[in-house]
C-alpha cells in the first residue's frame, strides 16, 4: 500500500483528490495540510467525509514528518506557493505531484511575465515533466516531479495533437473555451458570488490568460515549430467542467469520417479518450465526475472543428494527478479512476 500526503487538501481539487483516493486500491493517504487555523478532522471540515476518512488536516508543513510517512506528495496548492515547498520533499528523495504552474514553463522568463514573481527554485525546471499522460508517458515513468498540467490546457492539447504531431492542419489555432467557477479555486473573489455568475456569460483574460504559454509551449513540442494561438475563456453559471472549441486549417481537404479516424488512431491505447462518431458532439455532462476526455470533429471544406469536454477537477486537476501517480508507481493507469 502507497502512502500519499495531499497539501492544500481542502481546496476544490484538494477535495477531489481526497473523493478520488479514497477509492484507490493501492493507496492510504496518511497526510492532510491545508491554510486553516488550526488542526481540524478532515471530516469535520467536510462532513461527507464521515466514516470514510477519519484524519486530521494539519495547519503546518512538517516536512520531515510527511515525508517519513508518504511515498508520493500531492501539491494542491496555488500557483507561486508550491515552488517553495517542493524542493524541500524533492531533497528528502520524495516524489512530487504539483498542481500548480510553477514547474510547467520551461523559460523562466516567461513563467515570470505570465505569473509576475520571481522563480525560487528555478533550477528543478530541467528535471520537471508535464504530466499529460497521453503525451509524456515515457518521461513520467522515470520523474520525481511531475507538473500535472492545467485544466484548459489538457482539453486543447489533447485535441489539437493529433492533426498537429503529422503537420496536418495549419499552425495557427483559435480555441474558444468555456469554464465553470471551480475552475477558480476557493478563493474568495467578488467576480465569483453567485448573484455575479448566476444568469451570466463573459469572456475573461481574452488572449490574455495565464494558461496560455503552456499551451504554446507544449503545441510546439508536438508540431516540432512555432504555433500562433488565439485564446479566449469564458466564465459560465456552473461549477464545474471545460468545453472547448478549438479552429484549426486543414492543408488539404479531408473529411469528417477521415478526420475522426486520425484521432481515434492516435489515441489507440489511451483509456481515458473518447472520441465521438463523425459530426456528434460530447457535452460537459457526458464527463463531470470522471477522468475521461471527450472528442467530437467536424470538417467544413478546409476548416476543422474539434469540441473537446473534460470535467475541470478531474481530468483537469486531481484526476490527472492519480493518473500520473499510477504511471509513475507502475500501477494500472486506470485504478482507481474508472468511475
Amino acid at each position: 500500500m502507497l502512502k500519499a500526503a495531499i497539501i492544500g487538501a481542502t481546496g476544490y481539487a484538494g477535495e477531489e483528490l481526497i473523493r478520488i483516493l479514497l477509492k484507490h486500491p493501492e493507496v492510504k493517504i496518511t497526510n492532510l495540510v491545508a491554510k486553516i487555523e488550526q488542526g481540524t478532522a478532515i471530516n469535520k471540515i467536510f462532513p461527507w467525509l464521515s466514516n470514510l476518512l477519519d484524519l486530521e488536516c494539519k495547519s503546518e508543513i512538517d516536512v520531515e514528518g510527511i515525508s517519513k510517512n508518504s511515498d508520493v506528495i500531492f501539491l494542491a496548492l496555488p500557483h507561486r506557493v508550491s515552488m517553495e515547498i517542493a524542493p524541500a520533499f524533492l531533497n528528502r528523495d520524495k516524489r512530487v505531484i504539483d498542481f500548480s504552474a510553477d514547474y510547467r514553463l520551461k523559460q523562466v522568463s516567461e513563467y515570470e511575465k505570465w505569473y509576475e514573481v520571481k522563480h525560487k527554485s528555478k533550477d528543478l525546471l530541467k528535471s520537471s515533466v508535464y504530466g499529460l499522460c497521453e503525451l509524456k508517458r515515457d518521461e513520467i515513468v522515470k520523474a520525481k516531479l511531475v507538473a500535472n498540467p492545467g485544466c484548459f490546457p489538457t482539453a486543447a492539447i489533447l485535441g489539437c495533437a493529433p492533426f498537429l504531431k503529422d503537420k496536418l492542419t495549419e499552425p495557427d489555432i483559435i480555441i474558444d473555451a468555456k469554464t465553470g467557477t471551480s475552475g477558480a479555486g476557493r478563493t474568495a473573489s467578488i467576480n465569483l458570488l453567485f448573484s455575479e455568475v448566476n444568469e451570466n456569460l463573459k469572456a475573461y483574460k481574452v488572449c490574455n490568460h495565464q494558461h496560455s504559454p503552456e499551451m504554446v509551449q507544449e503545441l510546439e513540442n508536438v508540431y516540432d515549430g512555432k504555433v500562433a494561438l488565439s485564446f479566449v475563456p469564458h466564465l459560465v453559471p456552473m461549477t464545474r467542467g471545460i468545453l472547448s472549441t478549438i479552429y484549426m486549417r486543414l492543408k488539404k481537404n479531408i473529411s469528417v469520417f477521415e478526420a475522426v479516424d486520425i484521432v481515434r488512431k492516435f489515441y489507440a491505447d489511451e483509456p481515458f479518450i473518447r472520441v465521438r462518431q463523425a459530426d456528434e458532439f460530447p457535452q460537459i455532462r457526458d464527463v463531470v465526475y470522471s477522468n475521461f476526455c471527450d472528442l467530437g470533429i467536424k470538417v467544413c471544406e478546409k476548416q476543422l472543428v474539434i469540441v473537446a469536454v473534460i470535467d475541470n477537477l478531474v481530468k483537469g486537476a486531481a484526476g490527472q494527478a492519480v493518473q500520473n501517480f499510477n504511471i509513475m508507481f507502475g500501477l494500472k493507469e486506470t485504478q482507481g479512476l474508472l468511475l
